[in-house]
């Protein structure tokens, strides 16, 4: 579980990505338990421009304190959405070419932190809460995360050292109007129709089946 200054030290951090995100939850503590081993295993610092590559299967919570943590963002261009409804998440390191897949083990359960927990919550997500049931959530998730930052990383993860390829840095590309729209899209984002260079948002999808 790692000594007192290395639990005090991840909490801090902890609070740091939660600002960034704007509230706490399991979902955020997770993200930032596999991006914190990620580091660890990688042997590797918050990614300043792609020394580091980030592969998620989700778009939930814990992709924010990954973004915290790695450096690894969709605006630097090295962090990739593979949206599989997953909680996995590969951690690639460019310059040693190592990699790892951490992915939730599914005999944790986050609601066996707090079985009492669900039920306030959904009051909470339907409006119905009182101020002490507010409260009452509050203390409630604080204290489901704090056992999230605590508990051992096998314990949260299957974590796996993998082989893959390294996907390429990312690329400027030129920009070119939009045959309908008239608005500026990035060459590498239409489609030609009827020999017209037109944006996805204005093209029209080709549905029939075989």
């Amino acid at each position: 579980m790692g000594s007192t200054e290395e639990l005090d030290s991840r909490r801090g951090r902890f609070a740091e990505a939660a600002k960034f995100h704007g509230h706490i939850c399991p979902g955020l503590a997770l993200g930032y338990r596999a991006a914190e081993i990620a580091l660890e295993r990688l042997r590797s610092g918050r990614s300043e421009d792609e020394e580091l590559v980030t592969i998620v299967e989700t778009d939930a919570c814990g992709v924010d304190a990954i973004q915290f943590l790695t450096g690894c963002t969709l605006g630097k261009g090295n962090l990739l959405i593979k949206d599989h409804g997953k909680h996995a998440f590969t951690f690639i390191n460019r310059r040693t070419g190592d990699a790892v897949r951490i992915i939730g083990n599914p005999s944790f359960d986050t609601n066996a932190l707090d079985p009492d927990l669900a039920p306030i919550r959904a009051r909470v997500f339907q409006g119905g809460a009182s101020d002490e049931d507010l409260a009452e959530y509050r203390r409630r998730m604080e204290r489901v995360v704090e056992a999230i930052l605590d508990t051992p990383a096998e314990t949260l993860f299957s974590i796996q050292d993998v082989d893959i390829d390294i996907p390429e840095r990312a690329r400027i590309f030129r920009s070119v109007p939009c045959a309908r729209c008239g608005e500026m899209t990035a060459e590498s984002r239409v489609r030609v129709e009827d020999g017209e260079l037109v944006c996805y948002a204005c093209s029209e999808e080709y549905t029939r089946r075989r």
